[in-house]
């Protein structure tokens, strides 16, 4: 099969819409037509929608993965991996059909950036794939910015139920815009290492953490978070980093940097082989924090992860 042909496989529109009604009439056809042609079939989107959804399907939805993108996908990082790639992964023979809602009204102003890096990656990870992934976008609500983001990201927009192809598609802008510098907090404890001190500051920023408020699992979600990248740094980002730690927002950030630059943009986000070793740090930490961000330039990289207690 020529190239071409595998990527007019993969299909990611963005759906625009204004209303309840709307919403629940376009995603519900959407299903109904992956059913249809017999294509396994999931719904990632937050609680509100996934009952318009549910609703609208009545009976079909048991044959419908549904899942609440408030919880499976708070950290916008492990989408790719924990529920698009997992759901894709697990029918490789045949064509799957997803509705994913990364963004909608909630989301904080800090959290944006990792948002639309997801939905620009969308398009690497899936590549070639016999795929096709809706993700919605409600205009009542959401900021035009976003809005004009979602054009960037997604090949297609559907608005009133046409579906035109978007004149400024273009992922790879997306990923670089959002590669925002990161500047620890001014009262931030910092701790420098080396491959001799990776014990000393896994302890320190579970310390430090604990004094911010963190208890029990979330100890030791710090405790994995900053083993797997301070090792990352000794490893691959010139033997020696700094670990930053703060509270902010009722959360508390915890932010390591080096002088190594990250140059795969599905870093952390690319589920590992059958027998690999290694590579699975940073996607460890998109699984145990709430958010994670990533800067990365030719004067280092800084990947900070936020935990709520």
């Amino acid at each position: 099969m020529s190239s071409v042909a595998l990527n007019e496989m993969f299909a990611h529109p963005a759906l625009f819409y204004r209303t309840g009604q709307e919403y629940a009439e376009q995603t519900v056809s959407f299903v109904r037509d992956g059913l249809a042609a017999g294509e396994p079939v999931a719904v990632a989107v937050p609680g509100p929608n996934l009952e318009l959804i549910r609703s609208g399907l009545g009976a079909d939805a048991q044959d419908v993965l549904l899942l609440d993108m408030t919880e499976a996908g708070r950290n916008p990082g492990r989408i790719i991996p924990g529920v698009l790639r997992a759901f894709a992964d697990s029918h490789p023979e045949k064509r799957v059909r997803i509705i994913g809602e990364p963004i909608w009204a909630g989301r904080s102003p800090v959290e944006y950036p990792a948002c639309a890096q997801h939905e620009a990656l969308i398009n690497a990870a899936f590549e070639g794939r016999a795929a096709t992934i809706l993700c919605p976008y409600d205009e009542s609500r959401l900021d035009a910015e976003v809005l004009a983001d979602a054009r960037v990201t997604h090949p297609t927009v559907i608005t009133g139920g046409r579906e035109q192809v978007s004149g400024v598609y273009d992922w790879q802008a997306v990923v670089a815009r959002y590669n925002e510098a990161l500047v620890p907090a001014a009262d931030a404890a910092v701790f420098p290492f080396g491959a001799e001190e990776l014990p000393e500051a896994r302890h320190f920023a579970v310390g430090r953490a604990g004094l911010l408020g963190l208890t029990g699992q979330r100890l030791q979600d710090v405790e994995l978070a900053v083993a797997e990248l301070t090792t990352n740094s000794v490893v691959h980002g010139g033997g020696r980093g700094t670990v930053h730690i703060w509270a902010e927002a009722g959360q508390v950030v915890c932010e390591v940097r080096d002088r190594g630059r990250l140059i795969d943009p599905l870093a952390g986000r690319r589920p590992p082989t059958r027998g690999q070793i290694g590579g699975r740090g940073l996607m460890l930490v998109h699984y145990v924090a709430d958010l994670v961000r990533v800067h990365t330039s030719d004067e280092g990289t800084a990947v900070r992860f936020y935990l709520s207690h």
